[in-house]
């Protein structure tokens, strides 16, 4: 016998699954929002203080080399 899923329960499925997921592995849930913020926190102060043209690569070793002589 062949059985056919709604897309209405296949959802209904989906979230049950992923309620129950984050409710026995709490920490590790926990963990990937709090990087994900910290991400989003650090392009964002990185978009805020960007205030120049980005530097070309060529020009950063060329700093760094000569900092080495």
């Amino acid at each position: 016998m062949e059985s056919i899923i709604n897309e209405e329960k296949t959802k209904e499925l989906l979230t049950e699954i992923l309620i129950e997921m984050m409710q026995s592995k709490r920490e590790i849930f926990y963990e990937i929002v709090l990087e994900a913020l910290e991400e989003i926190g650090l392009a964002n102060a990185i978009t805020e203080g960007r205030q120049n043209e980005f530097v070309s690569e060529e020009e950063i070793f060329s700093i760094l080399d000569s900092e080495v002589e």
